[in-house]
């Protein structure tokens, strides 16, 4: 089954969105994971050939969901909540209902990038300086056998 075609920048829009709004609930470590993460998400929409830039957005990504779920359910108060709390604890739930599936279109786009060997390992940007043919090995000698080292 092939994914529909999602851009990164759509995947940063939508959860800087969800994770601004979720501030307005959650504080302290909430913003600093979410807003660090988005921060590599910016850094592997600026450099588009970067294995690493995707990687580490896709590894805080996977990681930020386990985050989320541990300072959602530690700081979530059962009453109490004004109906503007209930709006960025409801967004913070969201943005963590969607992480999974924004880390399989950033997993697609590692692949697409060239992670674990995937299709751009065969094209590339630049030109190879190694020649098609395969070097001469300057050790055999002209009646085809080996020439060996002498010892002093």
């Amino acid at each position: 089954m092939e994914l529909p075609t999602v851009n990164l920048k759509t995947i940063l829009l939508v959860h800087w969105l969800l994770t601004t709004w979720g501030c307005i609930t959650f504080s302290g470590p909430y913003p600093w994971a979410n807003f660090t993460i988005l921060a590599v998400g910016v850094w592997a929409i600026a450099q588009r050939d970067s294995i690493d830039a995707i990687s580490l957005f896709l590894g805080g990504l996977a990681a930020t969901i386990f985050l989320d779920i541990v300072h959602i359910s530690v700081f979530y108060r059962q009453a109490g909540f004004t109906d503007t709390e209930r709006f960025g604890a409801g967004m913070a739930i969201l943005s963590l209902l969607l992480k999974p599936l924004s880390c399989c279109f950033v997993y697609h786009m590692y692949r697409e990038r060239g992670g674990f060997l995937g299709p751009s390992q065969e094209r590339s940007d630049y030109q190879t300086i190694d020649s098609p043919e395969a070097p001469t090995d300057p050790f055999v000698g002209s009646e085809g056998r080996a020439h060996s080292p002498q010892g002093y």
